[in-house]
């Protein structure tokens, strides 16, 4: 059986690391430790970071592969923490070498690299479990006061989106309903003062606190299809949460409401028009009638993106190819139709549906 020399040289060079606790790897020191000559190691290796990244390239591979096969999310959180524990004096020692100036970008490379796999081949399911949720929470305004204003507006916008989503939901209850309706009066007084003064602390710990009651509310009544598609969104393309949230949020509010531009008043309107009208009414919009009162709150929300510079679609980010991204629709629907907040959307969607507001997020 032939030998896999590539993987002699590896085992060699990590064995040396292990055993040495070097901080000087050298190829003398490796073709030494695995029998072969200078001449065998310059065959399949440039230098020792191109051996050194090869082993990180094969250890991502190995642990993806790994933490995939764990069945559940908390026993993929266990095992690559596992992992970590157990690797992290090796690592230390790798970065440690004479080498650490070249190494340190390829590892960093490899580690973003390793969680885009992770997080595209887990696109299908959003990480919802007991495990990640938070026994206290700190509302210390001090600890973001230094947080850029593109932070604070796709984190703002993610709160309002919570607390929306919450109050929308088929699962709400008179307790949740509290919780959204300050969040959201609180959003509509404060996230823009945030964004625009970073330093205004008043306005900074009151969206604090709208968070915390957004957070409350969807933890009893549950979100809706604003984050399935935006967990999708993440997924593929790194679209930052509250970000994509936002950017879907005014197509999300048309489908579930069934209200566009074009609408008339209508003698019968589905569930969630009255709640979005309730919405409209606490940010003191329009409310001359539910179809006025929904395209309000559309309204509202666009221009909260366009003055705290969101795109407002796809194709306003720059960095994402139209083939890339029709391309990757079809999975990003199924996924959203599988995702766990889609249950209490106030309107039940096809995967039809889905796609279709996917694409209208191209562009206008």
């Amino acid at each position: 059986m032939p030998i896999d020399m590539k993987a002699a040289i590896c085992r060699s060079a990590s064995e040396l690391l292990t055993k040495k606790r070097t901080k000087k790897l050298t190829v003398k020191d490796i073709v030494e430790e695995c029998g072969i000559t200078r001449q065998t190691f310059y065959y399949h290796f440039q230098d020792i970071p191109d051996l050194i990244c090869y082993m990180m390239e094969q250890g991502s591979k190995e642990l993806l592969e790994n933490c995939l096969a764990q069945p559940t999310l908390e026993d993929k959180i266990r095992y690559l923490l596992s992992v970590a524990l157990n690797a992290h004096p090796l690592i230390q020692r790798t970065i440690s070498t004479s080498y650490q100036s070249e190494l340190e970008p390829l590892l960093l490379e490899q580690f973003y690299s390793f969680f885009d796999q992770l997080t595209n081949e887990s696109a299908s399911s959003s990480l919802v479990s007991d495990s990640l949720t938070a026994d206290e929470a700190i509302l210390d305004a001090e600890l973001v006061k230094s947080v850029p204003p593109s932070i604070t507006a796709d984190t703002g916008m993610d709160v309002f989106t919570h607390a929306l989503e919450s109050y929308v939901s088929i699962d709400h209850n008179e307790f949740s309903s509290a919780l959204a309706e300050k969040s959201i009066e609180i959003c509509g007084v404060f996230l823009l003062r945030a964004y625009l003064d970073g330093s205004d602390m008043h306005a900074r710990q009151k969206m604090h606190v709208a968070s915390c009651l957004a957070g409350l509310s969807f933890n009893t009544a549950g979100l809706g299809i604003t984050h399935s598609m935006a967990h999708q969104l993440g997924a593929m393309f790194h679209i930052p949460h509250g970000r994509a949230n936002a950017m879907l949020l005014p197509h999300i509010v048309e489908f579930n409401a069934n209200i566009n531009k074009h609408s008339r008043s209508q003698k019968e309107y589905l569930p969630a028009v009255k709640r979005y009208a309730n919405i409209a009414h606490i940010l003191g919009l329009s409310n001359y009638n539910k179809v006025m009162s929904v395209r309000s709150l559309v309204n509202w929300i666009q221009f909260m993106l366009k003055e705290m510079n969101i795109p407002l679609t796809i194709q306003e980010i720059g960095t994402i190819t139209p083939d890339a991204y029709f391309a990757a629709i079809d999975k990003m629907a199924e996924a959203a139709l599988a995702d766990a907040c889609t249950p209490t959307n106030p309107r039940v969607p096809t995967k039809e549906d889905i796609i279709k507001i996917y694409t209208k997020l191209w562009s206008f």
